[in-house]
């Protein structure tokens, strides 16, 4: 394009307006007919990384260069947009914030509806209508880059070494009134936040990653993370990284925690994660005699009120299951087993009448656990490592457990047996451990309705592929989330899993 003489008279702006020319109307600085549209290259175009200049690294009125997706700042004179474009003959460039595309160097605001599906990746929006249908169709859908994939289940990219935290993301986006709470921004934009919180930026972002992950017009079948997990880095203060391998389930309660304080929620008041996951439990708590101690002393002590079992009833957003301690020898052929145990041995901790030791710095105490009351979805954390001052040791006991019809009323409250109507689970979302405890690698089964087909799928990264539900059981299952069914009417479409 011939840069007009005008141009010289142009003010260089470096916000989002469009720059004032001499004796021209803002009609003149409009086309519907660009005619640089051709040389758009969708196959480059990569929207899900941070929003930043790539000479500048401001992220203040950032545009898109549609030709080589290389991020630049402002588009008036002398701005990198609008050097990148006279340098490189590049001319078609997408504000990032406004969602407006203009050519460059002339400067004028192209208007054709072909691009809308340019800024429908940038930022997908559904509608409520949308929303509804989303778990009752299995179709799949074709990417720009001629992949097919299911919306909601794609893989998600690896930046170095944050698997840990793209399984528990991908297992949210599984649980569908989470899901469909963040599929609509409107239902969050309106929280008011202290100024200068940060946290909020931890719900905006994953609103975002969600609306990416299902969004049925990807130009590619997987998405990055990448700003979702810089708002994971700040927010926690660098506890959890992108370059440095973390604890999933570790990673699972802290961003639970962080994003119900983010929507408002306290302990008192709830929030719309907590509608989902949040059960309640009693507890029963019996102080221990020092074990060292006379005979006759622990009898004495034992007489004592502050000996004596108590009782409180506390909420929770997962539960904790213990794994019996792995054989420390082979066997007589000298060959390591992998010893196995059923899931109903391990939820035993909470019929009320398992007890367990638990100690602390000082003192010791006899717990037992019983159930008051279950969410929609519950959420199992398999505890799988032991840390102690030296190192951190994995148990690789396999846990076999059904897929489905999982019954947790004998684990209830005899009163909370009369008032809790639907007990029953299915599985959703499987998040495996593979390797050592330090170095292994995190993967993830989707269990899903596709249709009235039931279908499980393997992630791992970018790689997405289909499982056959008998070898999810044979994984060392780390986090698990289960779905409650709404009525017995369900047990028709869990057949034959």
């Amino acid at each position: 394009a011939m840069v007009s003489v005008k141009r010289e008279r142009e003010i260089d702006l470096e916000d989002d307006e469009v720059p004032v020319k001499i004796g021209r109307s803002s009609e003149d600085r409009r086309s519907r007919h660009c005619p640089y549209l051709d040389t758009i290259n969708r196959s480059v175009l990569d929207f899900d990384f941070e929003k930043l200049c790539s000479i500048s690294l401001s992220h203040i009125n950032v545009y898109a260069c549609l030709i080589c997706g290389k991020y630049f700042q402002g588009r008036g004179l002398k701005s990198h947009a609008y050097t990148h474009s006279v340098q490189f003959t590049h001319h078609v460039f997408l504000n990032l914030h406004t969602l407006k595309f203009y050519c460059l160097p002339d400067n004028y605001e192209i208007i054709d509806s072909s691009l809308e599906d340019i800024t429908y990746v940038l930022k997908p929006t559904f509608t409520r209508q949308h929303i509804s249908g989303l778990d009752k169709q299995g179709k799949l859908y074709r990417a720009y880059d001629g992949t097919t994939y299911l919306p909601g289940i794609v893989g998600l990219n690896n930046i170095k070494a944050n698997d840990y935290a793209n399984v528990v993301l991908q297992a949210l986006s599984n649980v569908p009134p989470l899901r469909n709470y963040f599929l609509e921004e409107e239902n969050y934009c309106g929280i008011r936040r202290p100024p200068g919180d940060i946290m909020f930026l931890l719900v905006q972002r994953f609103g975002e990653l969600m609306r990416k992950l299902w969004n049925p017009r990807n130009f590619k079948a997987h998405v990055s993370p990448h700003e979702m997990l810089q708002a994971v880095v700040l927010c926690s203060k660098k506890n959890f990284q992108i370059t440095k391998q973390g604890d999933a389930v570790d990673f699972l309660s802290w961003f639970m925690n962080a994003l119900h304080g983010a929507l408002g929620g306290t302990k008192k008041k709830p929030s719309s994660l907590t509608k989902v996951f949040q059960g309640s439990m009693r507890i029963f708590s019996k102080k221990l005699p020092h074990p060292d101690l006379p005979p006759e002393e622990k009898v004495a002590l034992l007489l004592k009120d502050e000996y004596q079992e108590e009782m409180s009833d506390t909420t929770f957003l997962f539960l904790t299951l213990d794994l019996p301690t792995a054989p420390l020898y082979k066997d007589e052929k000298e060959q390591l087993i992998i010893p196995q145990v059923p899931l109903f041995n391990i939820l035993a901790k909470f019929n009320g009448n398992t007890e367990k030791e638990y100690k602390t710095y000082k003192e010791n105490f006899l717990k037992r656990f019983q159930l008051l009351k279950l969410p929609p979805y519950l959420i199992f954390c398999i505890k799988r490592f032991t840390k102690n001052n030296f190192f951190v040791e994995k148990n690789p006991t396999i846990v076999n457990f059904p897929i489905t019809n999982v019954d947790l009323r004998e684990y209830l409250t005899e009163e909370a047996q009369v008032t809790e109507k639907n007990t029953t689970y299915d599985l959703v979302a499987n998040v495996v451990h593979d390797g050592k405890p330090t170095e292994g690698a995190y993967r993830i089964h989707d269990i899903f309705f596709s249709g009235e087909l039931y279908r499980c799928k393997f992630l791992q990264d970018l790689q997405v592929t289909d499982i056959l539900p008998q070898m999810i059981t044979l994984s060392e299952a780390y986090i698990q989330i289960w779905k409650r069914r709404e009525s017995e009417d369900d047990t028709t479409n869990h057949t034959g899993a």
